[in-house]
């Protein structure tokens, strides 16, 4: 890899020479195309790209995918030896006098919204209504589900990480950025997804990354690590028929993220965390978060449904994912994913986060949560799994004092010049977003709590106030409080 590391540094210097990041090519093509193009609409950003600069040059190329003049990349990339550096970089091919790019080279922005993080390599788009599908060992590029994950992973700092089906290689980029003195493990099942996520590591300028081929947590046996990151292959489908390992690993049903969930804890240092995207089944008869609850053992665990499709829905979504939509084989193919799932009882599979830190006592959330919250989750999921710790163990008679979140307001609801509300809701307007139903010892204390003052003086307080008794008070309060901690009401 000694000649093409050297290669692909000169190619990096030109994209960064260049401004081929996000954020110079969000300016270059203005809110219209790249609003099309976040729809995979290429029309307008192939109108706004016309001109010959290497920004524009780079985009078609490596981007937006089409053939550029051998003459325009010639100039573009000349600092870095012209069109022969890309080609014998494995990045494009010239034919007829056109360049054409053989993989896409992808820009990828910091999780925080500022700044570039990094590069990934990944295989050609294949586009619906091309007339081809995916091949076996297609390495897809960044996405909505990466970038879900992305987002998701707490924000600290490591020494020692693992991205557990690397495929291009974009959690261990982001990774990168976030710790740039830890260690990085990539693993892959494929030896093309290794190839390709290497490219991109050196693009982005990792050095040291360790990568390894194997499934699950096997080619790290034995080892241990502060944050495990996996977007894996988690869909359920049909076996028979093309299956493509950047989605499906072959295992039934959604074997493979229960064993990542019970395999996991025994790999993580004390308070390490393993984060990672789902798909479960809801099986007839069975509640779901009990199913899913039982994967978890020796870990603080926040598990999150954020979508339920039935299974035509779930069926049509991955066949427009590998372009079979639209082939002779579709209905064929539809009807074996629902034979699939009739014979299994599935009425549904969900998709969400999981997240476990390894804990000597754990507390364990699980629920059905769709409405928007606030990004990047990671910046305060370790604030969540502290709230669950701190909500199990929450009593009044431990000297504790609270402290409201910040941003919390309050809404009174009742008819128009009615003295006292019919109701009392506490609303955050950050992070979870979440919203709850209080009495009035709950609504006041959410006014003075501030972390400074012990708890029992407030809740005296409180039933002065009110005229209730003190004792009933408190035992209100024990009765209500852990559970607005563990929503993140207070802390």
């Amino acid at each position: 890899m000694g000649g093409l590391r050297e290669v692909l540094l000169r190619v990096r210097d030109v994209l960064l020479k260049a401004d081929y990041t996000v954020a110079g090519v969000r300016e270059l093509l203005g809110p219209v195309a790249g609003g099309a193009l976040a729809r995979d609409e290429i029309v307008p950003a192939l109108r706004a790209t016309g001109g010959g600069s290497a920004l524009e040059v780079l985009t078609r190329l490596f981007w937006l995918q089409v053939p550029v003049a051998e003459a325009a990349v010639e100039a573009a990339v000349e600092s870095a030896g012209g069109v022969d550096e890309l080609v014998a970089a494995g990045l494009a091919e010239v034919s007829g006098g056109e360049v054409r790019a053989r993989l896409r080279v992808e820009p990828l922005e910091a999780v925080s919204g500022a700044g570039h993080a990094g590069y990934v390599v990944s295989d050609l788009t294949v586009r619906p209504g091309s007339g081809s599908v995916p091949a076996a060992d297609h390495v897809v590029g960044a996405g909505g589900a990466s970038g879900n994950l992305a987002r998701l992973v707490v924000h600290r700092a490591v020494d020692n990480m693992l991205d557990l089906g690397t495929g291009c290689g974009v959690q261990a980029v982001h990774m990168a950025g976030r710790s740039p003195a830890g260690r990085i493990t990539a693993t892959d099942v494929g030896p093309r997804a290794l190839e390709l996520a290497a490219m991109s590591f050196t693009l982005s300028g990792m050095d040291g990354a360790e990568l390894l081929r194997g499934s699950l947590l096997e080619p790290v046996r034995d080892r241990r690590f502060d944050l495990i990151v996996s977007n894996p292959p988690f869909v359920v489908a049909p076996s028979g028929g093309p299956r493509f390992t950047y989605r499906e690993s072959g295992l039934p049903g959604d074997d493979f993220c229960r064993r990542l969930v019970q395999e996991a804890p025994r790999h993580l240092t004390d308070g390490g965390y393993c984060q990672l995207l789902a798909n479960w089944l809801h099986l007839d008869g069975v509640p779901w978060d009990e199913r899913v609850g039982s994967w978890v053992a020796g870990c603080d665990a926040w598990i999150v449904q954020r979508d339920v499709q039935d299974p035509a829905e779930y069926a049509e979504l991955w066949l427009r994912d590998s372009c079979e939509a639209g082939t002779p084989e579709y209905r064929a193919r539809y009807a074996a994913w629902l034979d699939h799932f009739e014979r299994m009882g599935v009425t549904g599979i969900g998709f969400g986060w999981i997240t476990l830190r390894r804990s000597e006592r754990p507390a364990v959330r699980i629920e059905d949560l769709r409405h928007a919250v606030e990004q990047p989750v990671g910046a305060y999921v370790a604030d969540i799994l502290d709230g669950l710790a701190k909500g199990a163990e929450f009593s009044t008679a431990c000297g504790q004092t609270l402290a409201a979140a910040p941003g919390l307001i309050q809404e009174q609801l009742g008819p128009p010049g009615a003295e006292d509300p019919e109701r009392i809701v506490l609303r955050q307007t950050g992070r979870l977003r979440r919203a709850a139903g209080v009495g009035t010892v709950e609504a006041g204390l959410a006014g003075v709590c501030d972390g400074t003052l012990p708890l029992a003086p407030l809740l005296d307080a409180i039933a002065q106030l009110t005229g209730m008794d003190p004792a009933e008070v408190r035992a209100h309060a024990d009765a209500v409080l852990p559970e607005l901690i563990a929503d993140g009401f207070f802390g």
